[in-house]
């Protein structure tokens, strides 16, 4: 599943194509992704301008000109990219819209995991996918004592607890790997244990990590792309994800792999303490 800078680096890849831009054609080609869209989703979409982009953990928000918001997830598989509007259209490609440039973006999807919604800009504080998440870890509110009072009395390994989207929201199981490393932080560690001066480590090594993975454009695993159709390159720069077995970058001693949760775990076991 996209992470965090995966949606974002999509994000930034739809900002200059559709901000300020009315959307004078929307074609939806299913009744549903992984729920139901919204009813008259495509003739409700028609017509409006996007004001802005912003992102909430792996959600897209376009608020739109008449005080809604449309809200994308990308699922295991979605892509949100740009396209020529002759391209002929493909049988996974659910949403299609084209702005009053003529520019065209398609939401393309074969598993149909991903997710979108259509609410009131009121609404988005208490809509259910938000209302619970955790604080962004690129925002200025983010440090040690925030991610701190987080963990504290929290009995899971920090690896699971940082994949909680309530503790911290965007994070996935690649840049949770790589920030333990940086931090030198076991992933077996308990999470209450990193409260405190760990968690002064943890907080600016997450946010070092996801910076790095936006300015590369992402992760490219399997089905993500950019907006533009490129591929992202920071698997080039991991530290210890997927890579077991091969030496750490820092000590040169193999990188172990577990599995936690029922997901594979890369850390150095002589690094991360």
């Amino acid at each position: 599943m996209p992470e965090l800078p995966e949606v974002e680096t999509v994000r930034r890849g739809l900002e200059g194509p559709m901000v300020g831009r009315r959307l004078v054609r929307v074609v939806q080609n299913r009744p549903d992704l992984r729920w139901p869209l919204p009813e008259d989703f495509a003739r409700r979409l028609t017509g409006r301008r996007v004001e802005r982009l912003e992102r909430r953990a792996k959600f897209i928000l376009a608020h739109l000109d008449d005080s809604h918001v449309w809200m994308i997830h990308l699922g295991m598989s979605g892509r949100m990219h740009l396209d020529g509007a002759t391209r002929p259209a493909g049988k996974h490609d659910h949403v299609v819209v084209e702005t009053e440039d003529g520019t065209v973006v398609v939401y393309e999807d074969h598993r149909r995991f991903g997710i979108m919604d259509l609410f009131p800009e009121g609404e988005l504080a208490s809509h259910r996918l938000l209302k619970d998440l955790g604080p962004e870890p690129l925002s200025n509110r983010f440090d040690g004592a925030a991610l701190s009072a987080r963990l504290a009395g929290r009995k899971t390994p920090i690896k699971a607890a940082l994949l909680d989207q309530k503790v911290v929201a965007g994070l996935g199981n690649i840049y949770v790997s790589e920030a333990l490393h940086l931090a030198g932080i076991s992933p077996r560690r308990l999470a209450a244990s990193v409260a405190g001066a760990r968690a002064e480590r943890l907080a600016p090594a997450i946010r070092e990590v996801l910076q790095a993975a936006i300015a590369a454009g992402g992760s490219s695993l399997r089905d993500y792309v950019q907006a533009s159709g490129e591929l992202g390159y920071f698997q080039h720069q991991w530290r210890v994800y997927d890579r077991g077995g091969e030496p750490c970058r820092t000590c040169g001693r193999p990188i172990a792999r577990i599995v936690q949760s029922g997901r594979s775990t890369f850390f150095c076991g002589a690094c991360q303490k």
